[in-house]
């Protein structure tokens, strides 16, 4: 793990770990700090990016543990995600 991957407390993740990952990353991981959860239909709504890019970036985030990601109660055939990181 390099010393890029490292917060301020020593822990894996962080706004760090994305800072280094592609800007439509960075864009969803603020919309989901601004936001508390979120589908991916609805971040490709609020960042208007495309759906796969919103799938790639939420692949890049879940890589470095920036976001959480929750079945939907309201409909199990959707996942919910929440920003990880801790301000």
């Amino acid at each position: 793990m390099s010393a890029s991957e490292l917060d301020v407390e020593g822990d894996p993740g962080g706004w760090e770990a994305v800072a280094e990952l592609p800007p439509s990353a960075k864009l969803v991981a603020k919309v989901l700090e601004y936001n508390d959860r979120l589908t991916q239909s609805q971040l490709a709504e609020e960042t208007m990016l495309p759906p796969r890019t919103v799938r790639y970036a939420l692949t890049r985030l879940e890589e470095v543990d920036a976001v959480d990601s929750r079945f939907s109660f309201t409909d199990a055939r959707k996942r919910v995600y929440t920003l990880a990181i801790e301000e």
